[in-house]
This record gives structure tokens, sequence and C-alpha cells, in this order.
């Protein structure tokens, strides 16, 4: 199974980018969960699921502990067992010659890919509430989103909005754009349906119901507006500081 270290390694986010945690580079240094592509990493033979990085009860009460449980220990689970397997078939493949299901078996890489990548994205988006969670971006980041939205509470409702409006299961998402050189609001569908190219994710919600409905039921706005709470805007600035 793959270390922290070796799945810094062997994990590529949209853009070029790795885009991970702190606590997967260098302790004490938090920029090191968010590096450049240098090159010359080699992926791990599997991908195994990371730790939360705070125990699952720590979102209370906007986010529920048996539901971080069940998110994390089932869900997200499932996406690095599905990853494991679409890599493995297309090897697989590869060594047998025989391609017949390697459409389904690119479908499968994707639709996994994404579960897993946007899930470690979206955990170390939060932090407890008051302790890291809450409150408003600073810095480069504030300055832009103000750039790019008019203020940050034109960007809240934007944001807001779209991720209420997923059509089935999908993210909220706040993304910076390298070619088009701004922040845009985006949804995706499933685990990576309708996300722009090169778009890098700096900010995800989770809206599949998944995500929110032992605590909220069908009530997804008001789970949106509790995740507010909890957001955790030094990893979104970190991201943020990379790739801008």
């Amino acid at each position: 199974m793959a270390s922290r270290r070796e799945f810094l390694g062997g994990l590529t986010a949209l853009g070029g980018v790795y885009l991970l945690g702190p606590s997967y580079g260098k302790a004490g240094d938090p920029a090191t969960g968010v590096c450049s592509s240098g090159g010359g990493f080699n992926p791990p033979a599997e991908y195994e699921l990371p730790p939360l990085p705070y125990p699952p009860d720590a979102l209370e009460p906007h986010i529920d502990k048996q539901t971080m449980e069940v998110h994390h220990g089932k869900h997200h689970a499932a996406y690095a067992k599905g990853l494991n397997a679409a890599i493995k078939g297309l090897a697989d493949a590869r060594a047998s010659g025989n391609f017949d299901n390697v459409q389904q078996l690119s479908r499968l890489l994707a639709f996994h890919a994404g579960g897993y990548f946007n899930h470690i994205v979206f955990w170390h988006n939060m932090a407890p509430a008051g302790k890291g969670g809450g409150g408003e971006p600073s810095g480069a980041l504030a300055e832009q989103i103000k750039k790019d939205f008019g203020d940050f509470g034109k960007f809240q409702a934007h944001f807001s909005a779209a991720a209420a409006a997923v059509e089935g299961n999908g993210w909220g998402i706040l993304a910076y754009h390298p070619a088009l050189q701004r922040l845009t609001v985006m949804t995706m569908m499933n685990q990576q349906d309708l996300a722009p190219i090169a778009a890098v994710p700096l900010l995800m919600c989770d809206v599949w119901e998944h995500a929110y409905y032992l605590k909220y039921q069908n009530k997804r706005a008001d789970y949106i507006k509790a995740w507010w709470n909890v957001v955790n805007w030094k990893d979104v600035e970190i991201r943020f500081a990379t790739v801008a």
C-alpha cells in the first residue's frame, strides 16, 4: 500500500498541480501539501484511503460524526477500491492486448479517480468552526474574489446557489483557471462531469446526498449554509497561491 509520501507523488490533479492537504507533506511546512508538478514521480502500486485530518466529530454540530464516518470510511474508501480496480483492469487489457472493455474501464477510471481526489480536497477544505473553520478568506485570495465576483458576499451567494442547484449528485466548486487568469464558480455532476478543462479546484462542497442526508434530509440549502461555518480558508489560500 502507498505511504503518505508515495501518495503525494502519485496523485496528479487537474492542470498539472498536486492539491492535497497540508498533512501530506513535510511536517511543519503546509506548503508541501500543495506543490507544483515537477515530474519524475513514481505512482504507488495501490492507492489507500488517506486519514481524515481531524476526528470525525470535529465538525459538529454543522456536519455530524455519523455522516463523517460513513462518508469517509465507506464512500471515500469505495472510490479508492474502484480506482485501484480500474487501473488494474487497464493494465490487464494492455498485457493481454484485449481492449474490448476499454471504454468502460476508462469511464470507471475517470469516475473513481475523481471521487478519490475530490474527497481529499473536501476533507482538507474544512476545519472545526472557530478553530480554522469559518469566516472569510484573506490576502491575495480575498483580493481575487473581490476582483472576479465583486465582493465576498456576492461570491458566497453565487457559490451557494450553484451548489444547491446541482442536478442529482455532484459538487459546488471554486476553481482557478490559469489560462483565463480568473476564479470561477463551477458545478460538477457525479465526480467528473461538466468540469472545465484545466480549471484547478480550490474549494469543493460535496452535495451528493450521502454528504448531508443523515442530518439535513433533503434540505441541501441548509447543509450548504452550515458548511460555510467549517470552510478552512487557509487551506484554500494555500491552493490558490500555488496556481495563481
